[in-house]
């Protein structure tokens, strides 16, 4: 797949601004700083298109952006932030649970677990999550750029026995070597294609 053609479509605060068009979409979520700015940027080919911030928690919205006049990705706010107040994380989680169990349009998530750090309670509960309610995801290991070679060997059982799941789909991801990239844009060609 080449993207040739990106921008912000919308960028959403509250469940009911959630846009209807007949575009199809894929959604990318994850932990506060698991790299899903950087990921998105680097699948786009556009280092500006996502706001990548040093600072967790700073995606507090639902952003659309439009791919080739075709389908769109979603970023989703980070979860598991604890120094956002408990008001306005509660906020996150009622908009990213209205926007999986609602949108007809979405055909896949992507479900970012940092390689270095291996799989949180919080990214359970959202395998768990989305399990339930029958979303097809793929799970992206972000950052193996920082990962020792032997590290590296035992990702794959590392993130399986953290989701408790030896089934999963799992994309090794780096924004900085930009390994992966190919792997998920071709997994979103199948997931919009299903």
């Amino acid at each position: 797949m080449k993207i040739k053609k990106v921008k912000l479509y919308k960028t959403v605060y509250a469940p009911e601004e959630l846009p209807q068009t007949p575009y199809k979409e894929v959604a990318f979520v994850g932990r506060s700083n698991v790299g899903k700015s950087s990921l998105l940027n680097t699948l786009v080919n556009n280092y500006k298109i996502a706001k990548v911030s040093s600072e967790p928690g700073k995606t507090r919205s639902v952003n659309f952006y439009l791919i080739n006049d075709k389908f769109f990705m979603v970023d989703l706010p980070g979860y598991g932030f604890a120094k956002v107040p408990f008001k306005e994380q509660k906020r996150w989680r009622d908009l990213i649970e209205k926007y999986l169990k609602e949108r007809d349009t979405l055909k896949g998530v992507f479900l970012l677990v940092d390689s270095k750090v291996g799989p949180t309670e919080k990214d359970k509960q959202m395998k768990d999550w989305l399990d339930f309610f029958g979303i097809p995801y793929v799970v992206v290991a972000t950052k193996v750029d920082k990962l020792k070679s032997s590290e590296k060997q035992k990702l794959k059982r590392k993130v399986e026995e953290g989701l408790k799941d030896k089934n999963l789909e799992i994309i090794p991801f780096s924004s900085k070597t930009r390994e992966g990239r190919v792997e998920v844009l071709k997994r979103i060609e199948r997931l919009l294609e299903a």
